[in-house]
């Protein structure tokens, strides 16, 4: 018991990531908000994670930046650019205001891209066809790979004008870094790919532009699969050996996850598959036809259990001398103290922390053992359409009006 309530309140100390001083270990996960109309950053997104800030987590991450234009698979997610950093600023100084940090995730989602909204022909590792997209992509050409590169290092230097203290890099489920790591996309035969280290050359590239780019001491994660749930894809001991290869290309931290977007993307979340909702929010007709009457069986639905990643996660830890965020169904104080005493230094909370952006706060005060998320996921149904919210939260502190154009950011308030 003695041991147990050391590591309670290890979870609300200080930790280190890189050069920066975090004031607990708790992260608020890059879960998609569907806040960045015009791909830009909104009023909405900025007071989305300054609550969060104010409610006791120590970092939050503002999810899925795409390093360019090109690189989006919506409208409504948001892409780097000189344009859009004023807005930023405003966004991480709300967060510093309330005494947390700001990491940004960037990314680029190969084949998942959409040509209606970004203009672009997709790319990927391979032409393999995206069933996400009903498409082809063009195979990236080294010209192709060299420019994506630099757009993450540029990306990065520009999310740190912006105020961010961290940046964090997707090459997991199945967007471009990990369709090229993945045999299940890649099929190249050129020095991109064939053997793992061939296929981690790109992604590891990435991660050494960032990190020169960036200098020693600041904050670089990297999201990366440990599995992604079909057939000749990633699996633990590939993913060993890839986050080796981070560390040794400058990440300051992993985040291993799992599951592919277009094959298996409840895998890295569990719980509900909640088609209908889905099919309310995508915009597209052709879509809402799809998910509601071939939906249970293109999507897969995976049970739910508390700290359903530790297990492979735990291989990652031990493979590495970096920090290793766990991530995935961490609901409660127990859930915290667990991971603690396995070792991890800190984790990542997405869906207990979009229910009740206080929730940190109430579980250092003592005001709460467990989130009463029941990861029904309709949260994640509706962000494909707009802004994330918790929808079974009608009377619980987030105090939020939805009418015919989405949320009103004035009434988003903790």
């Amino acid at each position: 018991m003695a041991k147990a309530a050391v590591e309670t309140r290890k979870a609300f100390t200080p930790g280190k990531i890189a050069g920066l001083t975090l004031r607990n270990r708790i992260i608020r996960a890059g879960c998609f908000e569907g806040m960045c109309e015009n791909g830009s950053c909104s009023d909405l997104l900025i007071e989305h994670h300054r609550a969060v800030a104010a409610g006791g987590t120590a970092m939050t991450t503002v999810s899925y930046c795409s390093v360019s234009e090109a690189a989006r698979a919506y409208g409504h997610e948001m892409w780097m650019r000189k344009e859009i950093l004023p807005d930023l600023r405003r966004l991480t100084d709300a967060v510093h205001k309330e005494g947390g940090a700001a990491s940004v995730q960037l990314g680029h989602c190969g084949y998942f891209a959409s040509k209606a909204d970004t203009g672009f022909q997709p790319v990927g590792a391979s032409r393999k066809f995206n069933l996400f997209r009903i498409s082809f992509p063009k195979p990236m050409s080294e010209a192709d790979i060299n420019q994506v590169i630099q757009d993450f290092a540029n990306a990065a230097l520009l999310a740190r004008e912006a105020g961010f203290d961290a940046v964090e890099i997707h090459s997991g489920h199945g967007y471009l870094l990990s369709q090229f790591l993945s045999p299940y996309t890649n099929k190249r035969t050129d020095i991109y790919g064939g053997s793992l280290e061939n296929r981690m050359r790109f992604p590891a590239a990435v991660v050494k532009a960032v990190r020169e780019a960036m200098g020693p001491e600041f904050p670089i994660m990297v999201k990366m699969n440990m599995t992604d749930g079909i057939k000749g894809g990633i699996e633990i001991d590939d993913a060993v050996v890839i986050a080796k290869r981070f560390e040794a290309m400058g990440a300051s931290a992993l985040v291993p996850s799992c599951g592919f977007t277009s094959k298996t993307p409840f895998m890295m979340m569990r719980g509900n598959l909640p088609i209908i909702e889905f099919a309310a929010a995508d915009k597209s007709f052709m879509r809402k036809f799809g998910l509601l009457f071939f939906g249970r069986f293109m999507c897969q639905e995976f049970h739910y259990d508390d700290l359903f990643l530790m297990q492979d996660a735990l291989k990652i830890l031990k493979a590495v001398k970096i920090p290793v965020v766990l991530v995935g169904g961490i609901c409660s104080v127990k859930d915290l103290e667990t991971a603690m005493n396995a070792g991890f230094e800190f984790v990542e909370i997405g869906r207990a922390i979009i229910k009740d952006p206080d929730v940190v706060n109430k579980w250092q005060k003592g005001e709460l053992m467990a989130s009463d998320c029941d990861h029904c996921n309709r949260c994640v149904a509706v962000m494909n359409g707009g802004p994330v919210y918790c929808v079974c939260n009608t009377k619980g502190p987030l105090k939020r009006r939805i009418g015919s154009k989405g949320i009103d950011a004035s009434t988003y308030r903790a």
